[in-house]
């Protein structure tokens, strides 16, 4: 019977390639920490704390440098005995309104036993017993809001709570709202009043580019990998296929992980480049499967023909000649299409899962339009399709066709 045993040739300390590791110093961010400490000043000088919104690709370092930022600022402010900081954080990935957001800080400001339920109040009266607790806790508070944009429309509390201490709902307590989105329009679909308020000072975080990837992944590598057991190749292809993605650090942290692990668990001295492209097959995989799960059956069957056009070296394709070939795949598994609209928003939300990508097509008088594309490997794609549709003669088929025209 084989046993666990450890192995310690490949990693030194794999944590510093996670999601929880906080590096003494954050790499390739000077400006955007400059900009931040700027926004952060008024606290330091005792006056009412800015609104500050961040957004920003995932993987950029916008959480990062919150924490490593907040955490420098409460040392600092510790010299200084008229300033009272709190930071109250909260990620809203599962609060899709003001009142559940409110609901969440109550309970996370009240003490053990005293939290309140998350139905059968009137909002107002959420948002009062915020504002109690608040002015109980009293001083300089910052409420850190991480995946902002997922409170949807229902917004009320963006635009009152930072207006509550000039409308008279806070006596003793200065509150200031750091809000972080992944979300480029969130901004834009904000009430104009929340707008004007949330994002008092903004910030953008690009995605980073090659040599930046590389910096950081060197940085990491230092701490995580064990002398020699990684070669320059393996940590360029990391940061250049990061880069050439999404500009993702945590993508490119995560490909780097993952071809260690391959390497460790196949007992090799080290990480090289061949190891990082079957790691990149497993993560674009992954995501291809992440996103499915997110897909109805119409979502499977939209992508299912593209998937095809893309075996006939047809994409990018129109959405017209998408949605026929959808109609011509549901006849084949004897169900009812969709109209060709409710097509375009599943091709949309597999745009916005990163699964397919999406061209403008700009043609005058006569309108715009956008032609489709996978933006993940072909196999990837029929991997995941293969596990939740049964269609084994029609994925063959598929399958045939790429190798005919060198897809696969």
């Amino acid at each position: 019977m084989r046993r666990f045993e450890r192995k310690q040739n490949i990693f030194h300390n794999k944590d510093a390639l996670g999601e929880s590791y906080r590096p003494e110093r954050i790499q390739e961010r000077d400006e955007e920490i400059d900009e931040y400490m700027d926004a952060l000043q008024p606290v330091v000088d005792g006056w009412e704390p800015n609104n500050v919104f961040l957004y920003g690709n995932t993987g950029v370092g916008k959480t990062a440098v919150t924490e490593y930022l907040l955490k420098v600022l409460r040392e600092d402010v510790d010299r200084y005995d008229d300033i009272d900081l709190h930071v109250l954080s909260l990620n809203c990935k599962t609060l899709n309104s003001s009142y559940q957001v409110a609901i969440e800080l109550v309970n996370e400001l009240r003490p053990s036993g005293g939290e309140i339920s998350s139905t059968g109040y009137p909002q107002q009266t959420v948002f009062k017993k915020l504002y109690q607790e608040l002015d109980e806790l009293g001083g300089t508070i910052l409420v850190v809001l991480d995946e902002i944009d997922s409170i949807g429309e229902r917004d009320e509390l963006l635009y009152e709570l930072p207006r509550a201490r000039s409308n008279g709902k806070l006596e003793h307590a200065k509150v200031g709202i750091v809000g972080i989105s992944n979300d480029f329009k969130f901004r834009d679909r904000l009430d104009p009043r929340a707008q004007d308020t949330l994002c008092e000072r903004e910030l953008h975080f690009p995605p980073y580019d090659a040599p930046e990837l590389q910096n950081i992944l060197e940085s990491r590598a230092t701490v995580a990998l064990a002398e020699g057991a990684y070669d320059d190749g393996a940590l360029n292809l990391c940061a250049a296929l990061a880069a050439r993605d999404s500009g993702s650090a945590r993508q490119a942290l995560d490909l780097l992980r993952l071809a260690g692990e391959y390497a460790e668990n196949r007992d090799d001295e080290g990480i090289t480049r061949d190891h990082v492209e079957i790691a990149r097959e497993k993560l674009e995989q992954e995501r291809v499967v992440e996103g499915m799960r997110e897909l109805t059956v119409n979502g499977h069957y939209a992508l299912l023909a593209v998937v095809s056009k893309a075996a006939q070296r047809e994409t990018p394709c129109r959405m017209r000649d998408v949605y026929d070939e959808y109609v011509s795949l549901c006849e084949k598994a004897d169900i009812e299409p969709l109209a060709q609209r409710s097509i375009h928003n599943h091709l949309s939300d597999l745009r916005m899962l990163g699964i397919l990508s999406a061209e403008e097509n700009r043609t005058g008088s006569r309108g715009n339009y956008y032609s489709y594309a996978l933006d993940v490997p072909f196999s990837s794609a029929m991997t995941a399709l293969t596990d939740v549709l049964s269609l084994e003669s029609v994925l063959e088929d598929i399958r045939t066709t790429a190798q005919r025209h060198g897809i696969v």
